[in-house]
Formats: structure tokens, sequence, C-alpha cells
């Protein structure tokens, strides 16, 4: 039987739970503790993609899809949820970003979108199974030229800012219980790599491979083989 957080039934309700979190989801950057990080990697992906055309997943309200397509070719902000990037689209956002609801597993809203050079996903990668990681990352690879830049980033969990986690599940999966302002509460799958944990899982592909570690942040950059650094 495959594990809970790997069903459908998961799946709709981690969706659900970030349509209902749409208004207020970006409260999460306005935790004072949290301001040095988020200013260092703002200015950090401000400068990742100069000239690249580039796939963003699960771009959720656009927070970084504002500062990643400063000086990029073409920006492409993808979300499974329109509620969210109904908020992505009434930001400052330069006139090469376009907006496409497609569901981050299958990437098959896509179409027939021309090779993509670079891409990013800010707080994705934490609510993958660990199950799915691998065969998820072999398929954004897929849709990437050789030599394409990739970029990860994600929350480190800090106890004194962090979300408590409730369980671990078998197969190593941490999740933490959330309230929603009208006070229902959901269960979210919310992972914390390590540094080997996420070298390991991006395979021997992977070139010029970059680890930062904030206190409440970290960032993984590298190439696919075959190509432009």
């Amino acid at each position: 039987m495959p594990d809970a957080a790997e069903t459908p039934a998961s799946v709709a309700s981690m969706q659900r739970y970030y349509a209902q979190r749409a208004a207020i989801y970006e409260r999460v950057y306005l935790k004072p503790e949290r301001q040095a990080d988020l200013r260092a990697l703002e200015a950090w992906v401000a400068t990742a993609f100069h000239g690249r055309r580039v796939l963003e997943i699960a771009a959720g309200t656009g927070w970084w899809t504002v500062h990643g397509a400063r000086g990029a070719r073409s920006w492409l902000a993808t979300d499974v949820n329109p509620e969210t990037l109904a908020i992505a689209a009434s930001k400052p956002l330069p006139t090469t970003v376009r907006l496409a609801t497609v569901d981050a597993y299958s990437l098959d809203g896509l179409g027939d979108e021309p090779g993509f050079d670079a891409a990013f996903a800010g707080c994705w990668w934490s609510h993958v199974p660990l199950g799915r990681l691998p065969a998820w990352l072999e398929r954004l690879h897929t849709r990437l030229r050789p030599g394409a830049r990739v970029v990860f980033l994600d929350n480190s969990y800090v106890q004194t800012s962090s979300t408590p986690l409730s369980r671990r599940d078998d197969e190593g999966n941490t999740y933490q219980r959330r309230t929603l302002d009208d006070g229902s509460v959901h269960e979210v799958l919310k992972n914390f790599p390590t540094r080997d944990q996420a070298l390991q899982a991006i395979g021997s592909q992977a070139r010029d491979v970059q680890w930062l570690e904030f206190t409440h942040y970290w960032l993984l950059s590298y190439t696919l083989a075959g190509g432009r650094a």
C-alpha cells in the first residue's frame, strides 16, 4: 500500500490547504527573525538567471518570482492553484513573466513549451514525499536543456521559528499540523533535508553544485551535465 502522503487524496488535501491559505500565505515572510535571510536570498536569486528561459515550479503567490525574474530572458511561473496565481498576477512582475496553472508533479500542463535552460522552486522541495522525489527530479530534468541551471531554496528547521513537527512516517517524511484563520487544522507534509540528502537526491547529472545554508533557509544550485554552466 502506498504511503498516505503519496495518495491522490493526500495530494488533493495539500492543494486545498494552499488554496485556502492563499490570502494569508505571505505572513510567513513577515517573521522578524527571518528578514536577514530573506534579503540575502532575494538578492541571490535576482542575479541567478540572467538571460535564461526559466521554469518556476509551485510559484504560489509569486514572492520569489518578483525577485528571480529580474534579468531573465523569459520566466514561466506555474502553480496548481489559480487562487495563489491570482495574487502573483497582482504584483509588479517583469514583462517577461507568464503565469500558468500546471500540476508540479506531472508537468503535463506545459504542453509544447520550448526547452527551458533554467528551473527554480522556492519552498516546494520540502512538500515532495521522499518516495516521489527522485522520479520527480528526473521528470523535471527531462523538461530542461543540457547545461540548464537548477535552483531550489526551502526552509531549515529552527525550533524557535518553525511550526513543530507532529509526526514522522515509516518512510521518514515529517509532518506539521497547521491552523488557518477559520480554525481548521491541516496536516502538511514538510521535510527538512540535510545537505547530503539533497545532493544524493539530485543524482550524478548535477554539476557545479552549490549548497548554501542560512539560519532559516537553505539553497541548492547546480547545472545539468552536457552544456554551459
